[in-house]
């Protein structure tokens, strides 16, 4: 089934699909620039999700125009009227979305085509899986503009490539390319340019056909993991493993899984 969520757009940002909750985060508009309208669209449907109003199993962002997103609008900045006040409530804004996706405790994939810079960049690293193309770039493109960086980067990038590997990409502004992306993990996989979307998509409708809450707890020991000891996160499973028997998710997929058939969690949102 697919839903428009409401909206004002005549081109629906924001909508949901076969369990998969797409959210456009750039328009071609203002050369791909993060969009005020899909974020706050965005942030609304995602806390919805958190509230159990709409059945979702994931989270698809992508871009409407050639890339995934380049950043921020910087014409906007150079515009307003006190910059320093827009730059709150643009920050604000879009912390909002990146708050909203947590808070959803769904996965998260991103169709990272072409460049995903700044924001854009930023919003890549809070994705479970991240699905870039052969000449797909990323790059913090905050130091260009004297700016420092938004959306969690600075917590996120030293966690998934390491402290000193994420103090040169920010400091240096680096452009990292697909290939380097892939090989440090900010990118989960790498296909052809004219088939990020449907493989972000597809990706993105698999897990949604899947145990929802199984994956939601999966995603929370993932996140936990980093500062759990050994013994810690050991427990921490052995507890999740044991609960998720008891429930109608792992039933079904266990006596699938005895009965030879394929589970039938789809049933059970």
């Amino acid at each position: 089934m697919t839903s428009t969520l409401p909206t004002d757009s005549p081109t629906p940002l924001v909508h949901i699909d076969a369990g998969v909750l797409t959210i456009t985060v750039s328009t071609a508009a203002a050369g791909n620039s993060l969009n005020d309208d899909g974020m706050v669209e965005g942030t609304a449907a995602l806390r919805a999700v958190a509230r159990g109003e709409h059945q979702v199993g994931a989270v698809l962002l992508v871009g409407a125009g050639a890339n995934f997103c380049a950043g921020g609008n910087v014409r906007a900045f150079a515009g307003a009227e006190h910059r320093p006040t827009y730059l709150r409530h643009i920050a604000d804004t879009f912390h909002g979305l990146v708050a909203a996706l947590y808070e959803a405790d769904r996965p998260v994939v991103a169709a990272v085509k072409g460049w995903a810079a700044g924001a854009g960049m930023s919003l890549v690293l809070h994705a479970d899986v991240a699905i870039g193309g052969e000449s797909t770039k990323m790059r913090p493109a905050y130091r260009g503009i004297g700016l420092t960086p938004d959306g969690g980067m600075t917590w996120t990038l030293p966690r998934a490539i390491g402290a000193a590997r994420a103090r040169n990409v920010i400091l240096t502004d680096k452009v990292v390319s697909a290939t380097e992306a892939l090989d440090w993990g900010l990118l989960s996989e790498v296909v052809a340019d004219d088939q990020v979307e449907a493989t972000a998509r597809a990706a993105a409708e698999k897990i949604a056909a899947g145990p929802w809450q199984a994956d939601a707890a999966t995603r929370r020991l993932l996140s936990q993991s980093a500062d759990n000891t050994l013994l810690d996160q050991l427990s921490a499973e052995a507890q999740s493993i044991a609960f998720r028997s008891g429930t109608a998710e792992g039933t079904e997929g266990v006596d699938a899984f005895v009965g030879k058939r394929a589970p039938d969690f789809g049933s059970l949102s």
